[in-house]
């Protein structure tokens, strides 16, 4: 699902298949990518390895098409042409009678359902896969999770972002020479500026979104960054400095607040001068093969801590990590989506995962304000299959995949009323359409301004679309002007 993972995955299979592996995913250059593309098509090529366009590299023979973390929304093309490329390679493998599989530990409701109801072959590994030495094998265990409720941490006096626990044990791991993940799905250093004056909250004038602060690292462990210091939109890139008094009521009381991934790395360097941190985020990854110097960086010892955001979540192999701090494990269980439970599950789960990989074992310290949260408790638990029951009745009871199918509708437009009176427009003529058809369970939701209902100056209105197969409702019909989802992966 991200080229991230590709210099781990490409060096195994290069080692097994010499000669015979091609890559592709969009840091290649145009040159590069056309080379593959030529030396797969004139049969140099056996094994294609890369992002989800890989899946139309021009193999004449196609045996196998493998899709590992097939849960990823990164395997989802959220822009024009919309396809998703499980939904894609399973299309694909059907055509050529090639056998597709996907690997998961964390597998998507809907992906589990399908495989409980027999339509795909499921096949389980229980365990870790272990160490072999002769005729021994050592299965590596799941690695403990302690939840620290950080309510408790406050009222205890603790103000630093790391609780006692997380401290002691980061203390230790580095005595011992063994490192550690530190995981914040936040980017920058703060993500929201506000005055304590007026409670006036800087947003982007193009977005309407808070602004999050960058502060530029320095000394000789700071890493290139794209930002250098000041506010930043991360929806349409509009920048300005950091005022020094609030623009609406002139007070000087105006501070930045939050958590983001640069706060975290230099929490690190204050905290523990015996640490050598380094930083995966989107930020620090912009330049070609930046993704594979870090790694290699952190997995040859160069570095002991790794401060990372979702990147971190994508299946890596690091067997010195012997601890996974999740400083912040509540980012996004609250947005007005009804896949978030989902997505958190699947990224704390995946995370926690990156520790005892080898045989020092290792352990996750996990930080919550929400620790009765039926999802933190799952994840913490280690509990797919608690967390699939749960969520499958969530689901039944709204009346959202895999019981009934979406299709979202989205209109954009600069000038926000027309955005919205072309959506009240689309929404009767989709209930005269039901009416006319007499589409008994398909029901029309909204329409309602996005989530985020404007983006870089553009405004946003959706409508959903929910029923057996509401697709087929537009058939030999036209939509000019809307963006049209089928299955999306998200309703933000």
């Amino acid at each position: 699902p991200e080229i991230a993972l590709t210099p781990q995955t490409v060096r195994r299979f290069m080692s097994r298949f010499p000669g015979q592996v091609g890559i592709l995913h969009s840091k290649l250059s145009d040159g590069e990518r056309y080379d593959t593309w030529r030396r797969a098509r004139s049969g140099q090529l056996s094994v294609l390895i890369g992002a989800r366009s890989a899946l139309f590299t021009p193999f004449k023979n196609i045996g196998l098409i493998v899709l590992d973390e097939c849960h990823d929304t990164s395997y989802y093309q959220s822009e024009p042409p919309f396809y998703h490329a499980v939904s894609a390679a399973e299309a694909y493998a059907k055509i050529c009678g090639a056998t597709c599989l996907l690997g998961s530990a964390t597998p998507t409701v809907a992906q589990r359902y399908r495989a409980e109801r027999g339509e795909w072959n499921l096949l389980e590994l229980p365990e870790r896969v272990g160490l072999s030495v002769g005729n021994q094998t050592t299965d590596f265990e799941l690695p403990p999770v302690q939840v620290v409720d950080m309510r408790e941490e406050l009222q205890a006096g603790n103000r630093e972002i790391f609780s006692r626990a997380l401290s002691e044990a980061l203390a230790e791991t580095l005595l011992r020479g063994e490192q550690a993940i530190l995981f914040l799905n936040r980017r920058g250093t703060a993500t929201y500026v506000f005055c304590r004056a007026c409670g006036e909250t800087l947003k982007c004038p193009h977005c309407d979104t808070p602004l999050t602060y960058h502060q530029e690292q320095s000394g000789k462990n700071a890493q290139p960054s794209h930002y250098s210091t000041g506010l930043y939109c991360h929806r349409c890139g509009y920048s300005r400095q950091m005022p020094k008094t609030c623009p609406k009521c002139k007070s000087p009381h105006i501070r930045a607040f939050g958590l983001g991934s640069e706060k975290v790395e230099s929490e690190v360097l204050r905290l523990f001068p015996q640490a050598v941190p380094l930083r995966w985020d989107w930020e620090t990854t912009r330049q070609k093969d930046a993704h594979d110097i870090i790694l290699t960086h952190f997995g040859n010892g160069k570095a002991n801590v790794l401060v990372g955001t979702q990147m971190l979540a994508k299946g890596l192999d690091l067997p010195n990590v012997t601890l996974v701090g999740i400083v912040l494990a509540d980012v996004g269980l609250n947005l007005p989506d009804p896949f978030a439970a989902e997505r958190v599950f699947q990224t704390l789960t995946q995370v926690a995962g990156r520790a005892g990989r080898s045989h020092k074992g290792g352990r996750v310290i996990l930080q919550t304000f929400q620790p009765e949260n039926p999802v933190i408790r799952r994840a913490a638990g280690h509990d797919f299959s608690g967390f699939y029951a749960d969520e499958l009745q969530n689901r039944r009871q709204l009346g959202y995949p895999p019981f009934e199918r979406i299709v979202r509708l989205e209109r954009r437009e600069r000038d926000p009323h027309k955005a919205e009176e072309e959506a009240h427009k689309m929404a009767s003529q989709l209930q005269a359409w039901i009416a006319s058809e007499g589409r008994v369970q398909t029901e029309v939701l909204g329409p309602l301004p996005a989530p985020f209902p404007k983006i870089a100056d553009i405004y946003r209105w959706q409508i959903l679309l929910r029923g057996p197969d509401p697709a087929s409702l537009f058939k030999g019909k036209t939509l000019a002007g809307w963006r049209v989802e089928v299955e999306p992966v998200s309703l933000l």
